[in-house]
């Protein structure tokens, strides 16, 4: 296991417990989905892992180093995109990669980053010119710099159109296969069902289910779960996709 969670808890200084002794485990080189409402201690939890907030009680272990105790040696071995990131609107693309690059003394090559996530054309753009697809794309190129041995995705397809959306589906898809282990929230549960190997559902600070889409389905009409309405084995967004094409609308 590259991630282990165990006991993890959130409590703040007004008494709110947010996150109530979580535990988990994610296998190196899987896309690992964390789900649930809002206020469900999603964030908290993540923010927790990634040495971004401070752990109540509980251990985290993220390739082989405990985040409470060497929060700064975990932060260089990750990648964290949020899900609205501030960078500097009047810098290029490849000067802000060379910036993170020097900041985590990288020799990672900015070009090679763009190539990887569809954006070499845009090379000399400006941030502030770029589309919202765009900037989501390049803010996942941002937590390549340091090739790091796990990234963290918020929400990352929120707000964008459906080309745009399925594109950034196939670069998770990418970026799974060259053995970086990717933890993604996100609302769409299409999603999570096609990227995710694993996903754990959060409730009021606690895991509620984790398993494979599959089986937590499996799990669910076991269980004598009807649909409400028939499904069809195409949704309206195929249908879309399938009338407009797969082309990105940069």
């Amino acid at each position: 296991m590259i991630l282990d969670v165990i006991d993890l808890t959130k409590t703040y200084d007004n008494g709110v417990q947010a996150v109530k002794g979580v535990s988990f485990s994610v296998k190196k080189g899987e896309v690992f989905g964390i789900l649930g409402p809002n206020g469900a201690g999603k964030t908290t939890t993540l923010e927790m892992i990634e040495g971004l907030r401070p752990i109540t009680s509980g251990t985290v272990v993220l390739d082989g180093i405990k985040t409470k105790e060497h929060p700064y040696l975990v932060r260089q071995r990750i990648g964290i995109q949020l899900q609205s990131s501030a960078f500097f609107q009047n810098l290029k693309l490849t000067e802000l990669l060379e910036m993170f690059r020097d900041l985590y003394g990288s020799s990672t090559n900015p070009l090679d980053l763009l190539a990887e996530v569809g954006l070499t054309d845009k090379a000399a753009f400006l941030v502030k010119n770029l589309s919202g697809g765009q900037k989501q794309r390049f803010s996942i190129a941002t937590t390549l710099v340091n090739q790091p041995v796990m990234i963290f995705l918020d929400e990352p397809t929120t707000g964008l159109d459906p080309q745009a959306r399925r594109n950034l589906w196939d670069l998770i898809s990418q970026i799974k296969k060259r053995g970086t282990t990717v933890i993604l929230t996100t609302h769409y549960m299409e999603e999570a069902q096609v990227l995710c190997d694993r996903v754990a559902i959060m409730d009021d600070g606690k895991i509620v289910a984790l398993d494979k889409p599959s089986e937590l389905i499996r799990q669910l009409l076991a269980r004598g779960f009807k649909p409400h309405v028939e499904i069809p084995p195409a949704t309206l967004e195929d249908v879309f996709i399938d009338l407009t094409g797969k082309t990105l609308r940069d």
